[in-house]
């Protein structure tokens, strides 16, 4: 502060001394050199003294002192004083020694008088008022004790001692005639203002006010204390003359201070510019400053300066804070800019300052999510809203504003649930409610909840016809069948047909006739069944794949109606048009020329045997050729081609058929030895197969023939099939199965514990196990259902071996989210599984098991193979694209990895298709495409807000790109929204910690001291 620069030049001046000089003469009497460094000492000339006094020093030495007492005393004393007053480097320490060591009070005082001097000199202010304090003011003089005084005054005063201080400087103020009197007022007048005796601190002010080195200083405190007086007119006018005049060291300051005596005149094109110039110069303001500025340019309609001072105010918590948002908003909303509105009121409805402010803010934050597409959070805020608020003038709107909500959200499962809240729905609400349960339902389809959608879609049907009315019975239709439910598939596949309704999505008249189609094809109703395929059934190569596939189940039927030479000319179509189910039309050509020419049937199966090597129909061609020379009892001929069938990884259940017909034909050619070794490869490779049991019956014949009792006892036995107790295991496992073909799950899991109990490896325990945990599966209860799945998957290949295993595949994946065991499942149900529809279900089951285990080469790898594979489903194509996604962006691949997110979210509107549309959001973020990953995490948002987990990923990701763009008002309401409103703990921590480090960051940047 220049007041101090004033004080220290004042003291500088005062202790300035000569330059050192040598004395010419040489001086010999110790006396008189004493006489003259004393009289130098008394005229204050110390760079004269100091030499003599040291040379007087050597001539008495201290071990001498006892017979000039006097003069040692006098010496050391001007010696030590000297030394202090030249600032010597050893001066302080030689003093303090001193002080020790001297027992003379008044010599004591006044050293430390000097040792005080000479710290003060140097700024050590703490050290200087120590000495000040012992030396006190008896033993000094006038001169000194004024210096003292002032000096001490001005210590305590610059380590902010205020109360000590202050009383010194009031004695000096008071003494017109003391050369501190100027400086004692001024600094008597700053402690007066700080301690807000205003009056006092003006009367000091006013005897310096005019003075040249205080004038720029003291306009400043005193046109404060007019304001904070109250006599704002007369601070107005002090401040305008001063201003005017010019000069001022606290210029920006008296600025502020005009501006806002305008600013609370209201007189706001006069406060502004004082305001700005005054904000413009200064590294740190208040938040009082801020708001006053920011304010200014709001009324003056300068809109776009006034957002950018009403955004760093966000953190207040006060009243201004709100009052700031609350604006903000409005600036906001004149400006069009409708997001950061909502996020201005957003603030302010977290802020109870103003609890009408605060309200207003709370329905316009949830008015403007909806109106934005943020559905999950103005679902969420207009509820909160209503329950806090029930009797507020905005409660009618925020009402039909929920009934939109339910009417266009997609976030079924909250909008059910927020429905079933209302104790008397409205009128509108009834009106939307069909369109609320066939969201939920279409969405529970998708999410393979097939029987919470059953239950759903009935509910539909169960009300008055609406527009959904159609498509439930589409999606009750679909499901009927995908239960093997035909009769029901066929009912409601037929009302949606009937009601003409036009396609949605999947829901679509091709498909349901599809379905019909083939729901009679299963009930073996071919003449039904046809009409249906014919009405969509395409030969052509560019046909969808649907209508191919109808084109050859309507040959199919022509074929089991016995119109041959339609089917054939029908196939004939598909191998010349080279559709995708040649083999099989080929296979259907030699099935029909069989029927009049069994040669031809071997030539046409043995063309399709050379012509479609990888068909998976090449093992039943080769059964096929069998079969006409065994019917033509040409069994040698046969033999090669079912030993063929054995070799086949692909022939499935072929193989276990094949044993059995090698054993028949030796059998049949009296080779019993190879008759009996084909059937015991059958029964120990497939021992719960549907052949083994009747190879079992041919064995026991040919042992009977040959008398050989024991041997077959023995193969019994070592089979693990116990003949002996055949009786009693039979009666009890009947009675357990009764009760299963009778529907009583709970007597018949008690009638089958009671089996396993007394017979663990009984000869039914295979069907005791499985009917039990079909039972289990009824019920629910899924521990002790996979129990009984995979003891049946455990025997290895049995006729109950392929649905067990996919059952407890299932009940791992989707009921006790154990991927694990999945996984284990899925890989042993597609090693072993015959049933090809069943390895399909294996390898999908896998490509999810794989990527739920984060296993993303494994996922990549099965995917890939899922894709090649015939009759694959939307949703396998998503999850696939999905899982190529993932494995690209963990290879930072992004841009290949946002082609496959995108294919994914394409065709998947369910889970899959959300967390596809998020990563590709996330993509784009990694190669810093802020506006494409801000546009596609908003698709997320608005788009599939029923996902909660990667919503709520998202609005992390739209906070993430405002932090990197430094746009810290959008980041931390985004934050903040996640803060307050998701149930994902784990999202939860994540956003808390990047509001936090966003909160570091704006807070570093910010002009606005905290």
């Amino acid at each position: 502060m220049k007041k101090q620069n004033i004080i220290l030049s004042l003291i500088a001046l005062v202790f300035s001394l000569p330059a050192f000089a040598q004395p010419t003469a040489v001086i010999t009497d110790p006396q008189k050199n004493y006489k003259e460094a004393k009289e130098l000492f008394i005229k204050k000339e110390y760079a004269l003294a100091y030499p003599l006094l040291k040379e007087v020093k050597q001539a008495y030495p201290e071990n001498q002192a006892s017979n000039n007492r006097y003069i040692y005393e006098d010496i050391n004393y001007y010696y030590i004083v000297c030394e202090l007053k030249l600032r010597l480097p050893i001066a302080a320490e030689d003093a303090k020694k001193y002080i020790d060591a001297v027992e003379n009070d008044p010599r004591i005082e006044l050293i430390s008088y000097h040792l005080g001097k000479y710290y003060f000199i140097q700024g050590l202010y703490s050290d200087a008022i120590q000495y000040y304090e012992a030396a006190g003011f008896n033993n000094l003089s006038e001169e000194e004790v004024s210096d003292e005084k002032f000096e001490m005054a001005y210590s305590y005063f610059n380590i902010k001692k205020f109360t000590k201080a202050k009383p010194l400087f009031a004695e000096i103020q008071r003494e017109h005639d003391s050369k501190y009197y100027i400086q004692a007022n001024y600094y008597y007048g700053f402690i007066c203002f700080y301690d807000k005796e205003y009056s006092e601190a003006l009367t000091s002010f006013a005897v310096i006010e005019s003075l040249e080195q205080y004038k720029s200083i003291v306009p400043y405190y005193v046109a404060q204390i007019l304001y904070f007086q109250g006599k704002k007119d007369e601070a107005q006018h002090y401040t305008e003359a001063a201003l005017k005049r010019g000069g001022l060291y606290y210029e920006k300051e008296m600025k502020q201070l005009l501006g806002q005596i305008y600013f609370e005149q209201m007189d706001f094109k006069k406060a502004l510019p004082l305001l700005e110039y005054y904000v413009g110069n200064t590294k740190k303001i208040t938040k009082e400053t801020q708001y006053e500025l920011s304010y200014c340019y709001y009324k003056l309609k300068q809109t776009d300066k006034a957002i950018e001072g009403f955004k760093q105010l966000s953190n207040e918590k006060d009243s201004l804070g709100q009052n700031s948002m609350y604006l903000l908003a409005d600036c906001y909303l004149h400006t069009n800019q409708k997001e950061n509105a909502r996020n201005a009121f957003q603030y302010c409805a977290k802020n109870n300052s103003n609890k009408e402010q605060q309200e207003v803010s709370t329905f316009n934050y949830a008015k403007l999510s909806y109106e934005l597409n943020y559905q999950d959070i103005a679902l969420s805020e207009i509820k909160n809203f209503l329950t806090k608020y029930p009797n507020s003038q905005y409660a009618p709107e925020a009402k039909e504003i929920l009934i939109g909500l339910l009417a266009n959200t997609n976030n079924f499962t909250d909008a059910l649930a927020l429905y079933q809240s209302f104790d008397k729905p409205t009128a509108s609400m009834l009106k939307i409610y069909p369109r609320i349960l066939y969201g939920k339902s279409v969405e529970d389809i998708n999410d393979q909840q097939i029987a919470q959608a059953d239950d759903l879609l009935t509910k539909i049907l169960d009300l008055p016809a609406s527009s959904v009315t159609p498509y439930a019975n589409f999606w009750k239709g679909e499901i009927a069948y995908r239960l093997l439910n035909y009769d029901e598939a066929i009912r409601h596949l037929t009302a949606y047909i009937d009601s003409h309704a036009p396609a949605q999505g999947e829901a679509n008249s091709t498909t349901a006739k599809y379905d019909i189609g083939y729901s009679w094809l299963k009930k073996e109703n071919y003449r039904q069944a046809l009409p249906y395929f014919e009405q969509i059934g395409k030969s052509s190569s560019s046909a969808p794949a649907l209508e191919q596939d109808a084109y050859v189940r309507c040959a199919d039927c022509y074929y089991m109606n016995k119109d041959y030479a339609k089917a054939n000319s029908m196939y004939e179509n598909v191998l010349t048009n080279a559709l995708p189910e040649s083999d099989y039309a080929l296979f259907q050509k030699a099935m029909i020329v069989g029927i009049k020419n069994s040669n031809e049937r071997i030539k046409t199966f043995t063309t399709l045997i050379h012509q479609y090597p990888k068909s998976n129909l090449v093992p039943d061609a080769n059964m096929g050729i069998a079969d006409v020379y065994m019917a033509n009892e040409k069994f040698d001929n046969a033999l090669p081609y079912l030993n063929v069938i054995l070799t086949m990884k692909d022939a499935g259940d072929l193989q276990p058929k094949a044993y059995l017909k090698l054993g028949l034909i030796y059998y049949n050619t009296n080779n019993n030895k190879e008759a009996l070794n084909e059937y015991t490869q059958l029964i120990q490779n497939f021992p719960q197969s549907a052949e083994a049991d009747e190879a079992l019956e041919n064995v026991k014949n040919i042992y009977i023939q040959e008398g050989r009792p024991n041997d077959y006892i023995a193969l019994m036995n070592k089979i693990g099939k116990n003949i002996s107790d055949t009786q009693a295991d039979s009666l009890t496992y009947n009675a357990a199965q009764l009760q299963y073909m009778n529907n009583d799950c709970s007597a018949a899991i008690e009638g089958f514990t009671n089996y396993l109990s007394k017979y663990p490896k009984g000869y039914f325990a295979l069907e005791a196990n499985y009917y039990a945990s079909e039972c289990y599966s009824k019920n629910k209860d899924w521990t002790n259902a996979l129990k009984g799945y995979n003891y049946v998957s455990s025997l290895g290949s049995n006729k109950y071996y392929e649905r067990a295993t996919l059952a407890a595949s299932r009940i791992n994946y989707f009921e006790l989210k154990d991927y694990a065991a999945a996984k284990k499942n899925f890989e042993l149900l597609r090693s072993n599984a015959v049933n090809q529809d069943n390895k399909l279900e294996a390898l999908r089951g896998l490509v999810r098991s794989y990527y739920q285990l984060k296993d993303y080469a494994s996922a990549d790898t099965a995917a890939k193979e899922l894709l090649t594979k015939k009759g694959i489903s939307t949703d396998d194509r998503s999850i696939a694209d999905l899982v190529l996604g993932k494995s690209q962006e963990v290879n930072n691949d992004s841009t290949d990895a946002i082609t496959a997110f995108k294919s994914c979210a394409a065709i998947n509107k369910s889970a899959w298709g959300a967390e596809a549309r998020y990563e590709i959001a996330n993509c784009q973020f990694s190669l810093k495409n802020y506006v494409a990953a801000q546009k596609a995490a908003m698709a997320v948002i608005k788009e599939t807000n029923s996902y909660d987990y990667w919503v709520t990923s998202s609005y992390i990701l739209l906070g993430d790109i405002f932090e990197q763009k430094k746009d810290y008002f959008n980041a931390k309401a985004t934050y903040q929204s996640v803060v307050d409103n998701s149930t994902i703990d784990e999202l939860k921590n994540e956003a808390q910690q990047k509001l936090n480090k966003a909160l570091d960051d704006e807070a570093e940047n910010s002009k606005i001291i905290n």
